[in-house]
């Protein structure tokens, strides 16, 4: 397959922005091209010449989904939109490539493994729980899960890179366990599948290293970027004290890399794309 091949749902977004980065050939559509929510708009699409379809398009306000109109928008893209791409992807030959989460689990097993049953604690976790579901009704489909994505966009690290440059030393949650997933990881990963025609499924698929806590990511953003600013540890329970609205979040979100490791593939340490990642955030 060459990229010009590739179709692209969702192309704004840190993990869009970053497949196109990779395939630059690849063909994209506005909404009013193409709503993935709306099942006659998806099938009468024109999907001659498409051979992989990346979902990089989801309704990822993990707290807004919790309101009866936010549970709604969770829905209609994350399961119904998925449901009208996988049957696009039966009926054209089409390999679907789509986005899971760790927050399908409860975080309450370390590492999570891709044949875990889903025990999701939050509608939004609920919601990418039943895309999974659907996305895999697509006879030739990659589900690759990933957990704290770092992109191109408004992103964890980027947050706490603007608090270091205005000396803030901020409160940060310490018992929520896991690795980042760098855009540009994700898409190597993915593009790894596609290229040595992996088995279809599921896979995790993050960056490597050591699990750490948000609090010592924080850590290691200061430590890196040059600021010597000190990080306080708090617990979930405290942070969202006075957030009724907020939803239920798991601790572990560890996800266990075997799998994608036995495919072949040798994720990137995160602390070397930290790094990578704030140097070139400062150079620009």
């Amino acid at each position: 397959m060459n990229d010009s091949e590739f179709f692209i749902v969702g192309a704004n977004g840190q993990f869009g922005r970053a497949l196109h980065a990779k395939y630059p050939n690849a063909q994209t559509a506005d909404i009013g091209e193409l709503d993935i929510t709306n099942a006659e708009s998806v099938a009468n699409f024109d999907w001659s010449g498409i051979k992989a379809i990346f979902n990089a398009a989801a309704y990822t306000n993990v707290d807004g989904a919790e309101s009866a109109d936010g549970k709604q928008a969770a829905w209609a893209v994350n399961v119904d939109g998925v449901a009208n791409l996988a049957k696009a992807a039966a009926d054209h030959d089409i390999t679907l490539v789509h986005t899971s989460t760790e927050y399908v689990f409860d975080g309450r097993r370390s590492p999570h493994t891709e044949d875990e049953p889903a025990s999701p604690l939050s509608e939004y976790g609920k919601s990418k729980a039943a895309g999974d579901i659907r996305a895999a009704k697509a006879p030739k489909h990659y589900i690759v899960r990933l957990s704290w994505l770092i992109g191109d966009g408004k992103n964890f690290v980027r947050t706490m890179l603007g608090l270091g440059a205005k000396g803030v030393e901020p409160k940060v949650v310490a018992d929520q366990i896991g690795r980042l997933t760098f855009a540009t990881e994700l898409v190597r990963g993915i593009d790894h599948l596609l290229g040595s025609s992996a088995p279809y499924g599921t896979y995790n698929l993050t960056n490597e290293g050591e699990p750490a806590s948000w609090a010592d990511v924080t850590r290691a953003v200061f430590e890196d970027a040059g600021y010597d600013l000190r990080v306080f540890d708090t617990t979930t329970e405290e942070y969202f004290a006075d957030k009724p609205e907020a939803a239920k979040r798991p601790l572990e979100s560890t996800l266990d890399l075997s799998k994608i490791e036995a495919a072949g593939f040798t994720p990137h340490d995160w602390r070397d794309d930290l790094k990578a990642y704030i140097r070139q955030e400062q150079a620009s």
